[in-house]
């Protein structure tokens, strides 16, 4: 039985965890207090059961871009490919960064989402807002420095889609994003007047320190990767790094990025079998990192996948049974998925279907749950998160959790 404790409207199913302890990190800054009345809910809500919160306060220091597309009011809100929220175990948060396709804005914020408090916090104001593939109306605050395209204040300024290339890294303890997008950089630098030709060509990994609450660009040597659209990142203690993987004509492969040195190895996933295309899940797939049992589980479509760390092999573990008229599907455009570390449970929320589904990977089979209470936010800018503290599923529609 999934442990599902609750589901809070606009942002929340939760499920309580143990973690890395806040004192081994210092305090999360900013320091945020509690609700007394949303512990209270939290600690009185059944298995299994939903309810909503309320609305979030939308806290930070706003410049003239964020009031101007009202972030001040409504938090960041789902963008099209970017949904997937980041579990900080260091500062028991939740992490988002990410663009929207390009309508109302393309945005290089980063936000901090804090249960108990009830609370969106704006970590990093935004820079210029971007058009989709150039530099914006305003592009005034763009530098291009040691090879990089970045603003004044040492962000971004080529943003694309978080996909499911964002994760946390526990070594750093930074937001580490894979930022990459279609912007013809080598026009953009000659519009900069610099020099095309001593453009940085490697992988487009960005870190963010919630701390400092400053962007650092992840400059390695090669070998490294190519960075296809809606590839997957997902950092692995056991490996002491970062899983970078796409099925995509333009890269068939799993690397590892090592924080520690700063490099990446081709990990040759399914070299010796030959079947890495049949049996890894394609681009735009979603999916998380199992510490039990070694393995990164992935939903791409209605297939599940799963790749084993040691042996560097992936496998397609379960297909959509020809008899069932319902199927998860995984897609990081409207289907996140994270581990419940209470169940050892995979939980997939669709927002198009509006079903929450549970994968047990003991069984290897997926079940819908119907969880009693409140029904789930249908907005079409949600996001959703599992809050390890607090030991819920959180689903967030705006400001409504």
């Amino acid at each position: 039985m999934i442990a599902l404790r609750h589901f809070l409207l606009s942002a929340a199913m939760l499920l309580l965890v143990p973690g890395v302890h806040a004192s081994e990190y210092g305090a999360a800054k900013p320091e945020l207090e509690s609700q007394r009345s949303v512990l209270k809910k939290l600690a009185n809500l059944a298995p299994n059961h939903a309810i909503r919160l309320g609305n979030a306060r939308v806290l930070g220091e706003f410049n003239e871009v964020a009031r101007r597309f009202k972030l001040d009011q409504t938090g960041p809100m789902g963008r099209d490919y970017s949904i997937k929220m980041v579990w900080a175990p260091e500062r028991q948060r939740a992490l988002f960064a990410g663009a929207n396709h390009g309508r109302p804005h393309r945005l290089n914020d980063v936000w901090e989402f804090d249960l108990g408090a009830l609370a969106w916090v704006l970590l990093y104001p935004p820079d210029n807002p971007r058009s989709y593939a150039g530099l914006g109306p305003d592009p005034s605050d763009v530098r291009f420095r040691d090879g990089i395209l970045v603003t004044e204040r040492g962000g971004p300024v080529v943003i694309g889609h978080s996909w499911w290339g964002i994760t946390w890294d526990q070594m750093t303890r930074e937001l580490l994003f894979m930022n990459t997008w279609d912007t013809n950089q080598h026009e953009v630098i000659k519009q900069l007047q610099g020099n095309p030709g001593e453009r940085y060509k490697g992988p487009p990994l960005w870190g963010f320190d919630p701390q400092t609450q400053q962007w650092r660009f992840r400059k390695t040597s090669p070998p490294f990767p190519r960075a296809p659209f809606g590839g997957l990142l997902e950092y692995v203690p056991a490996l002491g790094g970062a899983i970078w993987h796409t099925n995509h004509w333009q890269m068939l492969a799993t690397w590892l990025y090592s924080p520690d040195t700063q490099s990446w190895t081709n990990l040759r996933a399914n070299a010796e079998t030959g079947d890495f295309q049949a049996q890894s899940p394609k681009t735009e797939q979603v999916g998380y990192y199992d510490p039990e049992r070694k393995v990164i589980i992935s939903q791409r479509g209605h297939g599940t996948f799963q790749f084993d760390i040691h042996k560097k092999r992936w496998s397609k573990i379960l297909a959509r049974p020809e008899q069932e008229e319902h199927w998860p599907e995984g897609h990081d455009a409207f289907a996140p998925m994270y581990r419940d570390p209470v169940t050892g449970h995979g939980l997939l929320v669709d927002f198009r279907s509006n079903n929450l589904w549970s994968y047990d990977p003991k069984d290897n089979w997926w079940t819908r749950l119907n969880p009693k209470g409140a029904d789930m936010p249908n907005g079409n800018k949600r996001l959703a998160y599992f809050d390890v503290k607090h030991g819920v599923l959180v689903v967030v529609d705006g400001v409504q959790v």
